[in-house]
């Protein structure tokens, strides 16, 4: 049987020396041994994208960028400003002891979990009740100075030690104003432990020193380890209370219901983080520097 010469044999290609003029017989000759092969059509062809497809998943990757980033801002500025953000687990233990005084009514207990924002100042005063607890000064002084804090809470420590020493010595001490505590105890149980530790120490007139001591050996935030029954019991009889009145009292959470209530009268009065410090119904938000607090005071007395 006779085999043409320009089928393929052995790797190389004959061509008829009388078609080697004949163009379209050398083409044919080249394709011949590839007829048989089959390429889809668009499989060397360019790639097109859609811009009706990715065009609106940038976008969407866009917005959620700039959402993040004010966000970010946001809570730089409330840190800046000294306004603690925080988030709260407080559970609602009953007690037999007194309710809060205060005339502030209604609010809920606790935050239940809710991230706390910054402190929107009141346009104008507000009534807020001085509450249970003893205070320091004069109580008919000309201004009342009524804070609410949380004695975890790092930026109260910071109030306590830069600002709040200089109110004292200069206008609590001279008998122009009189200072008062609340509890708003939103940073967790180990924060409702430690406001029921202040509450005990009261019963044994020990509420200032336990307050003091609270706020001096405050560790970072996220060290609960202080903030047991044992360890403030050790604290109360170091300060001079009878341990096992003290012990029992905490245990018992006797005084929960004056913690709550002064979380319900901080609610209703506009308070959402701490230091929030009341000066005449004025509300000052967060950890500010002396000489705001010094303002308002002086404005005050000047209108008394």
């Amino acid at each position: 049987m006779a085999v043409r010469r320009h089928i393929v044999k052995s790797a190389s290609i004959k061509i008829p020396r009388k078609n080697l003029l004949n163009k379209k017989a050398v083409l044919h000759s080249f394709k011949a041994p590839f007829a048989k092969l089959h390429f889809p059509k668009h499989l060397f062809s360019k790639i097109h994208f859609d811009n009706r497809l990715y065009m609106p998943v940038l976008v969407t990757l866009l917005l959620i960028s700039v959402y993040l980033i004010g966000v970010l801002t946001t809570k730089v500025q409330y840190l800046e400003k000294g306004v603690v953000a925080g988030v709260a687990s407080q559970q609602t233990i009953g007690g037999d002891g007194s309710t809060g005084a205060g005339t502030q009514a209604g609010g809920t207990t606790g935050v239940g979990g809710t991230v706390q924002a910054s402190i929107a100042p009141a346009a104008g005063p507000v009534n807020v009740g001085v509450g249970h607890l003893p205070p320091q000064g004069d109580p008919n002084a000309k201004v009342k100075i009524i804070e609410f804090a949380d004695l975890r809470c790092p930026f109260c420590d910071q109030f306590f030690k830069e600002t709040e020493p200089q109110i004292i010595k200069d206008y609590v001490n001279t008998g122009k104003a009189v200072f008062y505590f609340r509890h708003y105890a939103f940073l967790g149980d180990a924060s409702v432990v430690a406001a029921n530790a202040a509450e005990c120490a009261n019963e044994q007139s020990k509420f200032w020193p336990m307050h003091d001591y609270l706020y001096q050996n405050q560790p970072d935030e996220s060290d609960t380890s202080m903030y047991t029954v044992a360890n403030l019991t050790t604290i109360a009889g170091n300060l001079g209370m009878d341990t096992t009145q003290f012990s029992s009292c905490l245990s018992a959470k006797k005084y929960q219901t004056n913690v709550d209530g002064d979380m319900t009268d901080g609610n209703t009065a506009g308070v959402n983080g701490t230091p929030a410090t009341f000066i005449n119904g004025v509300l000052i938000s967060g950890a500010e520097p002396y000489a705001t607090f010094k303002a308002e005071i002086d404005k005050d007395l000047a209108a008394n």
